[in-house]
């Protein structure tokens, strides 16, 4: 047995980590810890280096200090390391390499600091009659970390290697993978070890390449990170005890067989991306824990808290995108919101701990957070908040808008014998309506619906219901109606509609086209942006009633939409003109395979994103394109099984030379969309131009079949139509 005094050692870690490392270091034996920003210095035996190496889980690597000295230029440099007993350090027949870090005014170079400390290092050997140890830069058997501060040089050998954080499982890795290091630190600060020794369940909802769920299955075992490590740096240091590190390995390997034998708690993960599952498994099988760790294909939507067990206690941790290098920055709140949501509906009583990118995220969630740690993932500033949903209430995901604003003083009326005879006659057809649609609304469940379209001519406005909420679009007045009658019936209509549905006047939101000359569009009623979540089948959809002309869900399409998602499953679905991307969320939400959605607008395309992440799904299967789409489809090959075509009736854009006009240009959409058809797909062709004719070339190329009324709902069983829509088929499929 060697002699084994104690020494010096330092242990690097990630930024904001020293604590945890000293915690756990002091757990493994060892003492004088001192805390530095990325690292923590501390004294311990050779046997304490041993267990640091192997069972240290937050250490990226464990460095022996041998000295340093004066490095002004290179000769200082050159003499400083000359004078180290190499010889007495670094075992014969092994080899090395130089990891040199700094420069100052005379050494600017690290390579060149590296070549200099590397002669430095084999003259030593030969000045003490040694043969020098072979030069391998890509695998020595020992690392010689030199730190150049001005001009000084500080000399350290690396007793690990392949840095500590590489555990050997990952065979693959999702986008922005988070390191094991890091992931075990944040199951460390969640008490993931305590709350395992109870039985608590382990969930990632978003698992990426499952390294959350590895690390903390590797906790519940007693299983040392490094246990499956074959080679270590400290291997050639001279003063290596092959006896003592051979009692410190055996003892770690044989708590582990222990640990496994009585068995884990219940840990899974999901992911929406197939793919990324599929990588997970890889990394899993690698880590000898398929028997335990399982996971599956779940958008965060469809996740719930298994049931085949009793759960009573657990811990959801999980790393959801930052918008730095996934997913998309302006959708993050609906993703926070619905991660909070699904916290607060499932794990009752759980533990949760989440890595927020961005605090503003974190508060997205909804959830009260009684501890947060500053962290870095890479150089990403990140915030991890620890949520205790034992009695943790939800915050209102859905503020108020801004209550509409009124184009002139409106006075409040409170009775019907209050109203003029024009707001009574208005007021009775909205009830009449509500009558007409009631027993399809129970059936169906819709909360988005066409309460009014213009019924009456003089009273020439849209009424939609939007959940709670009321819509009011202004249509232009028959040419009839004098201005100043249009705006008497407009103020009638604001006086009836509270009385005529029951929705309180500060949820009426009026689009008013404005009576100034020259102009003739509708202006926004307020300055509010909050998005408003309805609900449309399964899927939950983001609307805003105030901004824009639209509110970002068409009505009408409502049949349609449901028809796709009832059609989709394991299909992939092209999205044309996609808008805001409905009809994307129900395909996706009903299992199609893929989904692609092309426009022009980057405006829709966030907004389509946030729907996404509202419905808990991630982008990396649902994948959204900012072309034009004649261009896009002339320019793949991709086939389709299920395809939407809506154009505009019209466009100009200035993003694209000329216009379109659906009438004129239709024959040649529908042919280039139908090359993109796979054999046997269909394609949906629809428009709102109200007298469209589909050219006869259409019916003459491909099978067609005109299904117009069987995409309108009750709501919308009028004429003129407001959409028409076809079915498409390649010809003898």
């Amino acid at each position: 047995m060697i002699a084994d005094p104690s020494r010096e050692w330092l242990a690097t870690c990630p930024r904001a980590l020293p604590p945890i490392l000293a915690k756990e270091l002091e757990a493994l034996g060892a003492t004088d810890l001192r805390e530095e920003q990325a690292a923590v210095a501390f004294s311990g035996t050779r046997a304490v280096m041993y267990r640091a190496c192997l069972w240290s889980r937050i250490a990226t690597r464990v460095l022996l200090p041998i000295g340093g000295g004066p490095a002004g230029d290179a000769d200082e440099l050159y003499e400083s390391l000359l004078c180290l007993p190499w010889s007495s350090l670094i075992g014969e027949g092994f080899s090395f390499a130089v990891n040199f870090h700094g420069t100052n005014a005379d050494i600017r170079n690290t390579r060149f600091g590296a070549y200099r400390s590397k002669d430095a290092i084999v003259d030593a050997f030969r000045a003490a009659g040694v043969a020098p140890p072979q030069v391998n830069p890509d695998a020595p058997d020992i690392l010689v970390v030199v730190r150049l501060q001005r001009d000084r040089v500080d000399v350290a050998l690396d007793m690990v290697g392949e840095s500590l954080h590489r555990r050997g499982y990952r065979r693959s890795a999702g986008d922005a993978p988070i390191k094991e290091n890091l992931a075990a630190a944040l199951l460390l600060r969640a008490d993931w070890p305590s709350l395992a020794a109870e039985g608590a369940a382990l969930i990632d909802p978003m698992c990426g390449s499952a390294t959350l769920l590895l690390e903390g299955a590797q906790m519940a075992a007693d299983q040392a990170p490094a246990l499956g490590r074959e080679r270590f740096g400290f291997l050639a240091w001279q003063e290596h005890d092959s006896q003592q590190w051979a009692a410190i390995h055996s003892e770690a390997r044989g708590r582990a067989e222990r640990g496994l034998s009585a068995g884990l708690p219940e840990i899974r993960g999901y992911d929406a991306d197939p793919q990324v599952i599929r990588s997970a498994q890889e990394n899993i099988a690698a880590a000898g824990m398929a028997k335990w760790v399982r996971v599956s294909v779940k958008s965060l939507g469809e996740v719930r808290k298994p049931t085949h067990v009793e759960l009573p206690k657990g811990l959801v941790i999980t790393n959801p995108p930052y918008g730095e290098r996934i997913g998309r920055k302006d959708s993050l709140p609906q993703l926070y919101r619905h991660l909070g949501e699904l916290l607060h509906r499932e794990f009752p009583g759980w533990q949760a701990a989440i890595l927020a990118g961005d605090r503003e995220h974190g508060r997205s969630l909804g959830l009260r957070s009684h501890r947060q740690f500053q962290l870095f993932n890479g150089r990403l500033p990140v915030t991890l908040l620890l949520i205790d949903l034992e009695g943790n209430r939800l915050a209102d995901g859905n503020p108020a808008v801004a209550t509409t604003v009124a184009a002139a003083p409106v006075s409040v009326v409170t009775e019907m014998q209050d109203l003029s005879p024009g707001a009574e006659m208005f007021a009775n057809r909205v009830r009449k309506n509500q009558r007409k649609l009631g027993s399809w609304l129970k059936r169906s469940g819709n909360e988005c619906y066409r309460l009014y379209d213009a019924d009456i001519p003089e009273y020439a406005v849209a009424v939609d219901r939007y959940g709670d909420w009321l819509h009011v679009a202004e249509y232009k007045a028959p040419t009839e109606i004098s201005e100043e009658g249009a705006a008497q019936r407009l103020n009638e209509i604001r006086q009836a509609l509270p009385l005529a549905s029951g929705v309180p006047a500060e949820k009426i939101v009026f689009k008013q086209r404005e009576r100034q000359r020259g102009k003739a569009q509708y202006q926004s009623s307020g300055g509010a942006s909050d998005m408003l979540s309805v609900r449309e089948g399964d899927a939950r959809l983001l609307v805003n009633l105030h901004d824009y002309l639209d509110t970002g869900l068409f009505l009408d399409h409502r049949p349609l939409r449901l028809r796709i998602a009832s059609e989709v499953k394991g299909r992939r679905f092209l999205n044309l003109y996609c808008y805001t991307g409905t009809a994307t969320v129900h395909a996706a939400l009903a299992g199609a395979r893929e989904t692609v959605s092309v426009d022009l607008s980057n405006s829709y395309l966030r907004w389509l994103g946030q729907n996404l992440a509202h419905n808990g799904l991630a982008e990396t299967h649902n994948l959204l394109e900012r072309a034009d789409v004649m261009q896009w489809l002339r320019g793949g090959e991709d086939l389709f099984d299920l395809i939407l075509l809506d154009p505009p009736s019209f466009s100009n854009s200035r993003k694209i030379p000329g216009s379109f006009d659906v009438q004129r240009d239709h024959v040649g959409l529908i042919s280039v969309a139908m090359k993109r058809l796979a054999p046997g797909g269909d394609l949906y062709f629809s428009n709102n131009r109200r007298k469209f004719r589909l050219d006869e070339e259409v019916s003459e190329r491909f099978d067609v079949e005109e299904i117009t009324r069987a995409t309108l709902d009750p709501d919308f069983a009028r004429f003129p139509v407001p959409h028409h829509c076809w079915k498409l088929r390649h010809k003898g499929i």
